[in-house]
C-alpha cells in the first residue's frame, strides 16, 4: 500500500475518532452503528463479533458498569495506508482511557491498539474490521472494568 496523504486520510481520521468521541458521549446507537458491516475483534478476550447488533451487549454493558465515572478516550500515533485502488485502506493506532469522577483525580485505567480496516462505498469510508489490543491496564481489575 502506498502512503498518500488526500481527503482519503482525512476521512478516515475523522472516522477513527468519530469512534472516541461518540463513546465518550455514551452514545451507543451511534458507536455500533459503525461497526455494521464490519467485524469486531478483540484480544486477549478473543472475542470476535461481525454487526453492530452483536457488537450492541458489548458497549451497553460498557456504558451500564461506568455509572459516574467519565471516560475521555485518546487516539493517538495514527497511520493510515490507502491501497493504491483507493477502495480498501487499513489503519493502527495507540489509544488511552482516562477515567475520573468530577472533583477528583483523573486516572489512567487502560492503553492498546486500534488495528482497523475500511472499505469506500458510496456513502463513504466504513469500518471493515477492527482488532482492539489491550497493553496496558491500571491494575488486576482493569480488564474487567475496562473500555474498548
Amino acid at each position: 500500500m502506498a502512503e498518500t496523504f488526500t481527503s482519503d486520510h482525512q476521512e478516515i481520521t475523522a472516522l477513527v475518532h468519530s469512534y472516541a468521541r461518540l463513546l465518550d458521549a455514551g452514545d451507543v446507537d451511534a458507536v455500533v452503528a459503525l461497526f455494521e458491516h464490519s467485524s469486531w475483534r478483540s484480544w486477549p478476550e478473543g472475542s470476535t463479533l461481525h454487526g453492530s447488533a452483536a457488537v450492541r451487549p458489548v458497549y451497553e454493558k460498557l456504558m451500564a458498569r461506568s455509572g459516574e465515572r467519565r471516560t475521555k478516550h485518546l487516539i493517538t500515533n495514527l497511520s493510515i495506508m490507502v491501497d493504491p485502488d483507493g477502495s480498501t485502506a487499513s489503519s493502527h493506532s495507540y489509544w488511552t482511557v482516562l477515567r475520573g469522577v468530577p472533583g477528583e483525580r483523573i486516572e489512567i485505567d487502560l492503553s492498546g491498539q486500534y488495528s482497523d480496516t475500511f472499505e469506500k462505498g458510496a456513502a463513504g469510508w466504513r469500518f471493515t474490521d477492527r482488532l482492539i489490543t489491550v497493553d496496558l491496564t491500571s491494575g488486576p481489575s482493569a480488564t474487567t472494568k475496562g473500555s474498548p
